[in-house]
């Protein structure tokens, strides 16, 4: 069995899936003030 070296992983690949959901979410939020800014407009 090999052994383990801490921080040999190669995480460049989980690191641009973690980058692609922070920015889905940050559009998610963005989204969502926008359209609560729009019922407060609109009175609706």
């Amino acid at each position: 069995m090999s052994e383990y070296k801490r921080g040999s992983m190669d995480i460049s690949y989980n690191e641009n899936v973690y980058a692609g959901f922070i920015k889905f979410a940050l559009w998610v939020c963005i989204f969502s003030i926008a359209v609560l800014i729009f019922l407060a407009v609109f009175n609706s």
